[in-house]
């Protein structure tokens, strides 16, 4: 197993530093190594050596981390550390960030469910890929949480470099639950529902979630659905009863008996609701959003207008140009840069016009974003926001999933979240100026949506 988990750390390193690019590929050409090199070990179990799943509901259910592999180098030992540490992440092919951890630990419970391996039991019954992925860190951050003080959920954040990702730098303050845990844990629960059914080698598993081979229909990455699955899967009811239930158990673990000693059953209730509501919210209900960072943004020149919240209207457009839609994160990233790059050296505008742009991968891009008046409907900037979608939508239509990401993601979550005021107006460009935009097609798509006028 050394020499080979040796090549395979190495190969790619970036020079100077003997490190391994940080994104999916490493995983699986780390996984087949260990495969070929100790086929009775696999890469859940590796990742528990070396720290992952060292919680203690996580240990109470899978047990104590079996022993760190014998013979390794402390170069050796380095390596696997940068994979496969407690808090790990790497990049996914569709531009989302992963935490290992909760990926690999809800993997392992599926294979283990899978194979009739005999859980422990607790009292309350908790479900075991739910506690390894997700309720006991949820349950934990707002329990931590309860007198006001610090973050519970997020932030995102930002690789060095998407080609050879080293470092990720997360966007604001920490929380236990920062967006790449949320993803790793809504990907754990997802793959380890999918593995308990029926056995699956584990690099086929991660290459056809994760688009390095198999897609959908629309060209995308089953990952770029994992917020609507997790949601049909695990609702917020099905949450905050697991949530509940996963505190009860911590009310007894030795480890965590002290924390929860002054809360009582009826605070345990309330911890659980807003848990599972603010998680249901932020990562099932809204969509996600690339940030400027992730796409390659160049800076605002000037200084940005602030918006006035919550704003009254928002303007649906097409980009023309690209005429295409995008449908990788790579392609979309490339659409962004290419119209900043137009809008400021062409057009002299300060940034790119629009507050959202849309991609046919599944994700939105950040533009001016939430909070900066833009330069997307000339003389309105200021009262709505402006979404774009990636195409030329003059005779054809987004595919049905890219428009739901506005029609049924975007816009009630800006209304849910105070940024759109709940009687919002929506409007496609040409009628607020002399355009075509957003094409006939995606015009006529517009006028069947709630708040069209």
């Amino acid at each position: 197993m050394v020499l080979s988990l040796l090549l395979v750390l190495s190969m790619g390193a970036r020079p100077g530093t003997g490190l391994p690019p940080r994104h999916m590929d490493s995983v699986l050409e780390l996984m087949e190594a260990l495969n070929a090199d100790s086929p009775n070990r696999t890469l859940p179990e590796l990742a528990r050596a070396l720290g992952a799943c060292s919680t203690p509901g996580c240990r109470a259910v899978l047990g104590e981390p079996p022993p760190v592999p014998p013979g390794l180098s402390q170069h050796q030992w380095v390596l696997l550390r940068q994979l496969l540490h407690r808090d790990a992440v790497v990049l996914a092919p569709d531009g989302s960030t992963v935490a290992l951890g909760p990926l690999l630990a809800g993997i392992e419970v599926g294979q283990k469910r899978g194979s009739g391996w005999p859980f422990p039991t607790f009292e309350p019954t908790i479900d075991p890929l739910y506690a390894v992925t997700i309720t006991e860190a949820l349950g934990t951050s707002f329990l931590l949480a309860r007198g006001g003080d610090g973050a519970t959920l997020g932030p995102g954040g930002c690789w060095d470099n998407v080609d050879d990702p080293q470092n990720y730098t997360l966007l604001g303050p920490p929380s236990p639950i920062p967006d790449a845990v949320a993803n790793g844990a809504m990907d754990g629960v997802l793959l380890g529902a999918r593995v308990a059914q029926a056995p699956i080698p584990l690099a086929d598993l991660l290459r056809g979630y994760y688009g390095m081979g198999n897609t959908t229909e629309q060209g995308r990455a089953r990952s770029s659905y994992r917020r609507r699955d997790f949601g049909v899967l695990m609702g917020p009811e099905k949450l905050e009863q697991e949530v509940e239930a996963m505190l009860r158990v911590l009310r007894v673990l030795p480890a965590t008996k002290e924390l929860l000693q002054d809360v009582g059953p009826e605070e345990v209730v309330a911890i659980a609701g807003q848990a599972a509501r603010d998680f249901t919210q932020l990562y099932v209900e809204c969509p996600p959003i690339v940030p400027r960072c992730m796409w390659g943004a160049r800076p605002y020149r000037g200084t940005p207008r602030a918006l006035t919240l919550p704003l009254e209207s928002v303007f649906i457009h097409h980009t023309f140009i690209p005429s295409a839609p995008c449908h990788s994160f790579q392609s979309c990233s490339r659409a962004m840069r290419s119209m900043q790059r137009f809008h400021q050296d062409t057009r002299g505008w300060d940034d790119i016009g629009y507050s959202f742009v849309v991609g046919s991968d599944g994700y939105l891009y950040q533009g001016r974003g939430w909070h900066w008046v833009g330069a997307h409907t000339k003389g309105y900037n200021s009262k709505g926001y402006g979404v774009g979608y990636v195409g030329d939508f003059t005779s054809t239509l987004p595919d049905p999933d890219t428009i739901a990401l506005v029609r049924d993601q975007l816009l009630p979550c800006a209304v849910r979240t105070g940024r759109l005021h709940h009687n919002y107006t929506l409007r496609g460009h040409r009628q607020m100026g002399r355009t075509d935009c957003p094409g006939n097609s995606l015009f006529r798509e517009i006028e069947t949506w709630s708040g069209f006028k």
